[in-house]
């Protein structure tokens, strides 16, 4: 027995060594290829990313890199980036959570208050659409989002538009509303719901998340009593009829892996990771 352990003890050293070389060193990596996560195709945040970082080719086309994965909404952006400590990705400030790490972008923090005082300029607008003028419980509602009780109710989550909103004076309709699009106002739009339930218990509201584009199209075709966009209405869908309604204003947060080293970013290095000129995260300087 006591041969056996001094052979083992014999051993040791040997076994250490082995295991330190086949062993990762731990920590992050930066010699590890970057994991570019984009939002689907109807996504108003990737339209917004495209446009606030420039990340275009000579055409004015988006130029995203091909090895870029696609997240269909905002949950599963935020998950993919979660999961992986070198990934980069997007989403919405009102949906932060701190399974990932927001960066610093040209020195300035990614927060509601500094999209408030445009220091923070990756920022776009919440929207909201009715085919037609809304009428009926649908207008009660979007009244009650436009006062001082349902700006309010957004302020955890991003800008509202109105400091000076009227207080709600609404009928309290009843009824049931389908209100549906962007995963990014999704968020907030769960706040006024529950908000709105508060002042008027005789309604029901139905949020169902996809994109803006088929918040849109849907709010066309009637599916959607109100669609959701997190960006402006394009001019083909008020021509098909679509009356915008502005209810706030929203910051785009740049995310990685609370695991990555890395706090901060300007604009132009954002725009090179996505168009694929830095593939690794030693290049990002």
């Amino acid at each position: 027995m006591k041969k056996i352990f001094a052979l083992a003890l014999a051993a040791l050293p040997l076994f250490t060594a082995l295991t330190a070389c086949s062993s990762p060193a731990g920590g992050f990596d930066k010699g590890t290829a970057i994991t570019v996560v984009s939002r689907e195709e109807g996504s108003g945040t990737r339209d917004a990313v495209r446009d606030l970082f420039d990340v275009k080719d000579a055409d004015g086309k988006e130029n995203v890199t091909e090895e870029a994965i696609t997240a269909d909404g905002t949950g599963v952006m935020i998950s993919n980036v979660a999961g992986n400590p070198y990934a980069i990705g997007y989403c919405s400030v009102a949906s932060l959570n701190d399974t990932v790490k927001a960066l610093t972008i040209d020195g300035v923090a990614a927060t509601a208050g500094n999209v408030k005082n445009g220091s923070y300029t990756i920022q776009r607008p919440f929207y909201l659409a009715t085919l037609g003028e809304a009428e009926g419980l649908a207008k009660d509602f979007i009244d009650f989002i436009l006062s001082a009780e349902g700006q309010a109710a957004m302020v955890k989550r991003c800008v509202p538009i109105d400091e000076n909103a009227p207080a709600y004076s609404g009928g309290r309709p009843s009824g049931n509303l389908v209100v549906g699009g962007s995963s990014s106002v999704t968020p907030v739009m769960q706040d006024l719901v529950e908000a709105y339930k508060a002042v008027n218990p005789n309604a029901a509201v139905t949020i169902q998340e996809s994109d803006s584009s088929k918040g849109m199209n849907d709010a066309k075709s009637g599916a959607y009593d109100i669609g959701m966009a997190s960006r402006a209405l394009k001019d083909a869908e008020i021509s098909d009829g679509l009356v915008p309604v502005h209810i706030a204003l929203d910051g785009i947060a740049v995310i990685v892996h609370p695991e990555n080293p890395l706090t901060a970013l300007t604009n132009e290095q954002v725009r090179n990771i996505y168009n694929g000129e830095f593939t690794k995260w030693s290049g990002v300087q």
